[in-house]
């Protein structure tokens, strides 16, 4: 099975069963589901967790939970812009009165500092959304390659190291038994459902950069900061 397949079948699970909640349907989408607030709480628990200082989470509906929490930890968190335009939104909590609201896509966009890639400080820890995740670690999100190209790009410029913690929180219907790995992947050391907190003990390593002969040139061009990355750093032409 492939990583589409598995998406395709993890969306039409989480429908089918009504384990998936607004915004629906979720296909395509990093799903939403029930009981994220609880997954967000287990998440929270870690001594990873308590212990970053600048935490970067994707914009996702099922991760609002965790942008929420962080804030109200007092922890700086950061939350890309969407395709990968180079700019993340900076929510510092000592800035901010609504947290709740701070964690939404309207909250973070209207309070939320706007801050290049080149400048944002050292990231403690990682929050990815996924669709399917495995035991091992091993995670697929919804097929664009953003989160892995965003990961890419920090490690390059030394934002992020191999060994930064990478967490998601799932529904436990997302866990599957296998997942194609490719060596640009994402790895995760922690996912969390609403019953449990799995540390993955992950045998495989992080992308060190961008591995550009995986990427298509219709992909570049469409992605106007990535070619703008590329070729400062990769002498694309």
């Amino acid at each position: 099975m492939d990583k589409q397949e598995i998406r395709e079948r993890i969306w039409k699970l989480l429908e089918d069963k009504n384990i998936a909640t607004f915004p629906r349907p979720v296909y395509g989408r990093i799903p939403n589901f029930k009981g994220s607030e609880r997954a967000a709480e287990m998440l929270a628990k870690t001594k990873e967790f308590q212990m970053a200082q600048i935490i970067k989470v994707n914009p996702d509906s099922p991760q609002r939970p965790v942008r929420e929490l962080a804030l109200r930890m007092g922890k700086i968190v950061i939350v890309p812009t969407p395709r990968l335009r180079g700019e993340f939104f900076l929510l510092d909590p000592k800035r901010i009165t609504d947290y709740r609201y701070a964690s939404t896509i309207q909250g973070f966009t209207k309070l939320g500092e706007r801050i290049d890639i080149f400048n944002i400080s050292k990231i403690d820890m990682i929050v990815a959304g996924s669709v399917a995740v495995t035991l091992t670690g091993e995670r697929i999100g919804k097929g664009e390659g953003y989160s892995e190209l965003e990961f890419a790009m920090l490690r390059e410029l030394g934002k992020v190291d191999e060994n930064v913690p990478i967490a998601t929180t799932v529904h436990e219907a997302q866990i599957v038994d296998y997942i194609p790995y490719e060596v640009y992947d994402l790895t995760l050391d922690i996912i969390a459902t609403p019953e449990r907190v799995i540390y993955t003990h992950r045998s495989r390593g992080r992308p060190k950069g961008i591995y550009t002969e995986y990427l298509s040139r219709e992909k570049i061009e469409e992605t106007p900061f990535l070619k703008q990355f590329l070729i400062k750093y990769h002498n694309y032409k």
